[in-house]
């Protein structure tokens, strides 16, 4: 049984490396799926970033884009883009052209559709939420699988230029941060007899649906073309296309690294 078992793991180890993905049987593409190293990808992904890092840290920015023309290329980063888009909340929420990847065959065919030639956003689909205790609803707008996975994979190659570059104390949109780590801050500052006895709170106001389009380009290190096509998708609301010519979109992967303050 043994001896059979290790006969059908190699005759499936040849199609692998023999035989593309979009290219697999079905039976095959669900097997492939399946049984992908996610740590392997994950830690060649992460090597990738560690070097983003120290090319930002010694302000070498010609090496940063190398890198991360690199990481937006790699087969392992297209795969966990693809991974994270339909295994989070929102992997049951079509965009405009409702489609969803629910089985392998679609995610592989998918993470071999992330490409930068020809690459075109599709508009946003447009709804309205409810805020929390106010009355008024504030906008969400959903992108497509494909434009989610994109910009997860962007995601991937901007993070370790913002982690870089943030301010240290900063808690908002950060990975691996949450309003504990504020809180548990804020507590040591206040917590001494020398404390201050006032906190000043302030919010920008509509910061998302007002921020300059023009700003972000010329401040987000990454691919300029994508990025504009990015913002400038615009929105679907009850069956009329609207354009953006401002803001970032409020239900996108990439708008939390939109605010972080980035190095030049």
């Amino acid at each position: 049984m043994k001896k059979q078992n290790s006969m059908k793991d190699c005759a499936f180890n040849y199609v692998v490396k023999h035989e593309k993905p979009s290219e697999m049987r079905e039976s095959n593409r669900n097997q492939y799926w399946n049984t992908i190293n996610w740590k392997q990808a994950e830690s060649y992904v992460n090597r990738l970033q560690i070097r983003i890092v120290k090319a930002v840290q010694n302000e070498n920015w010609n090496l940063v884009k190398r890198l991360q023309y690199l990481l937006v290329n790699s087969y392992y980063a297209k795969l966990l883009s693809v991974k994270r888009v339909t295994t989070n909340k929102g992997k049951k929420t079509a965009g405009i052209d409702n489609v969803l990847w629910l089985t392998a065959k679609e995610k592989l065919n998918a993470v071999n559709q992330l490409k930068q030639k020809g690459y075109t956003a599709k508009p946003l689909k447009r709804v309205y939420i409810e805020k929390f205790g106010k009355k008024e609803k504030r906008p969400l707008s959903i992108p497509v699988m494909k434009d989610r996975a994109m910009q997860g994979l962007y995601l991937l190659a901007l993070e370790p230029i913002a982690e870089t570059t943030a301010d240290r104390i900063s808690f908002g949109f950060r990975k691996n941060r949450s309003a504990h780590d504020a809180m548990e801050y804020m507590f040591r500052l206040l917590a001494k007899q020398s404390s201050p006895t006032w906190i000043l709170e302030g919010d920008i106001k509509s910061c998302f649906d007002e921020i300059s389009h023009s700003y972000l380009l010329n401040n987000i290190p990454m691919d300029k073309k994508i990025l504009k096509k990015f913002l400038k998708a615009g929105y679907i609301y009850q069956n009329e296309l609207f354009p953006t010519t401002q803001g970032a979109a409020q239900g996108g992967l990439c708008i939390a690294m939109h605010n972080p303050p980035y190095a030049k």
